[in-house]
């Protein structure tokens, strides 16, 4: 049976390694410790079930349903499943087709009328096309059995797009971080790890409640978003006069300006996303690889994965992966 390292899953399916964490703590898939490997490995197995889930994640279906479906032998209970989804998906069809069957008939309106102005849109002309409308020829009928891998590809693309209310724009101040730095394999447990042993240790959170903590990929020197990493680095803020242990290192962050978007579904094809966005905005323009803060250990000025809610994460819930809640920032500046 041929094993693959969880980099070589990650590279092959195009998923990060923290998805891959993710699924493996909602019990969706399981990793081996062979005495010849040095780190986790997935078998064909888990390959096989790796592949489900990416089709199930495409077709929109929530990682709770997934575990259910994937562990259930009652065909009886997978299909409500995927009914209850086919019901959602109908009620958001019908949203969209009444939205665009209503700018239709304002185009209509207006190609009609030579002498158009904004009372167009006042409320007698609005509820007149409104209650024209046949609802009933909304539903979409027609069913497709030749749907293609790549055509499911396109239509998650198109639903996962940012738009501009998925997007915000904030400024995160100067402050003062420890920053636990790891390379190779399992970098980013063991980065995360020396941060969140020093919260608790040290009592962070009682002296400093509002604490943040960030983290990202280590891309090397100026590296650009979408290359390959070398390394992981976790950051918590902490008071300017507080003493930091070996071996998490002292940084002192300029602050700055960033795109903000919080992950979905652990779909990590939202950083290319938040890119793109930001890449099409008319007030922003990418300010990745900017010194915002200085180190020999690594690069400076990339995006950052901050976790939300902090106190509660770590207090409450022993920063257990399935309440992490993440955003991604991209640092910008305006045009």
């Amino acid at each position: 049976m041929e094993f693959q390292t969880i980099s070589q899953v990650s590279r092959d399916y195009g998923i990060s390694t923290r998805m891959l964490r993710y699924y493996e703590q909602a019990g969706l898939i399981q990793s081996l410790r062979k005495d010849d490997y040095a780190y986790r490995v997935y078998d064909e197995t888990a390959i096989s079930r790796l592949q489900q889930i990416i089709v199930l994640r495409k077709l929109r279906v929530p990682v709770k349903q997934i575990e259910s479906i994937l562990n259930n032998n009652d065909a009886a209970e997978v299909v409500e499943i995927f009914r209850q989804n086919i019901s959602e998906i109908d009620s958001e069809i019908t949203a969209l087709s009444t939205v665009k069957s209503i700018l239709i008939r304002f185009v209509e309106e207006i190609n009609e009328k030579a002498d158009v102005n904004l009372k167009l849109l006042g409320d007698e002309a609005l509820f007149s096309v409104i209650s024209s409308l046949s609802f009933s020829d909304n539903q979409i009928k027609e069913t497709r059995e030749d749907l293609s891998m790549d055509e499911l590809n396109k239509a998650n693309e198109e639903l996962m797009k940012l738009e501009d209310k998925d997007v915000r724009i904030i400024y995160l101040p100067p402050m003062t971080v420890a920053a636990g730095f790891a390379s190779g394999e399992g970098c980013l447990d063991k980065a995360s790890d020396m941060v969140n042993k020093f919260i608790k240790e040290s009592g962070l959170l009682k002296i400093k409640p509002d604490a943040r903590g960030f983290d990202f990929d280590y891309l090397g020197g100026e590296g650009e978003l979408g290359e390959n990493s070398h390394g992981h680095e976790a950051w918590v803020s902490v008071p300017y006069n507080m003493e930091i242990p070996g071996p998490l290192v002292r940084r002192e962050f300029r602050g700055g300006l960033y795109a903000a978007h919080v992950l979905r579904a652990w779909d990590f094809q939202d950083w290319r996303r938040l890119k793109e966005w930001v890449d099409a905005s008319d007030r922003y323009d990418n300010d990745w690889g900017s010194p915002r803060w200085e180190s020999a250990e690594i690069g400076y000025g990339q995006g950052f994965e901050e976790t939300l809610n902090l106190y509660n994460f770590i207090q409450k819930h022993n920063a257990e992966m399935s309440y992490l809640q993440l955003d991604l920032l991209l640092p910008i500046k305006e045009k």
